[in-house]
């Protein structure tokens, strides 16, 4: 996958004709893809997907809420599964988070000064990959947060190119799609609001 793709993907867009439904915490709803502003460890879902550090063993930022949230036995899990590489994902129980059936764990690139290709290539992968981990464990359901835009350091409006972009051709196979009833973004904050209601339809329409 290269960003000249993205980018000419994203730019050849048509404005969208399909009704675009907004109400309460959902940003932006279109055919199995919202986005919603809410706390992620309290979402009804299949399955959360956590922004992990390469240890799997919690850290900041939503990391450290879904570990808070579940309670130390997922840090016992994790510690058995000894690491997980960038865009890589691996799957533990939820634990304490009731309303989930398990945590998909990511590892998301860091974006030291500029973004690299290899850096896109593993935001992809870390989708990608979140999305082929809850299909093989039958889990049709998933909210992402928006991985590496925190400490990692990836900007917001090129994570969120390359998330919608992963997720779309995720629900394009139509064989991997009958699988999944529906996909989340989750956002913080204003900023990230508007970049998802900018780009979702643009992407899903």
């Amino acid at each position: 996958m290269r960003q000249t793709t993205i980018t000419s993907f994203f730019n050849n867009q048509k404005v969208p004709t399909k009704k675009i439904v907004i109400k309460q915490n959902i940003i932006v709803e279109i055919n199995k893809v919202k986005v919603i502003a809410d706390d992620i460890t309290k979402l009804k879902v299949d399955a959360i997907v956590n922004a992990a550090k390469k240890s799997l063993l919690g850290g900041g930022g939503v990391d450290g809420a879904i570990h808070r949230a579940a309670g130390l036995e997922l840090r016992k899990e994790c510690r058995t599964l000894n690491g997980c590489k960038t865009g890589e994902a691996k799957i533990t129980k939820s634990y304490n988070i009731e309303t989930v059936k398990a945590i998909i764990h990511t590892v998301g690139p860091i974006v030291y000064d500029c973004v690299t290709e290899e850096n896109r290539e593993k935001l992809y992968d870390c989708y990608k990959n979140s999305l082929i981990t809850a299909v093989d464990n039958r889990l049709r359901s998933i909210a992402f947060p928006s991985i590496s835009t925190g400490i990692y350091g990836y900007p917001k409006y090129d994570a969120a190119i390359i998330a919608t972009q992963a997720v779309k051709d995720f629900l394009d196979d139509e064989k991997q799609s009958k699988k999944i009833d529906e996909v989340i973004f989750v956002v913080f904050g204003e900023e990230d609001e508007e970049i998802y209601k900018e780009l979702i339809p643009n992407v899903f329409s």
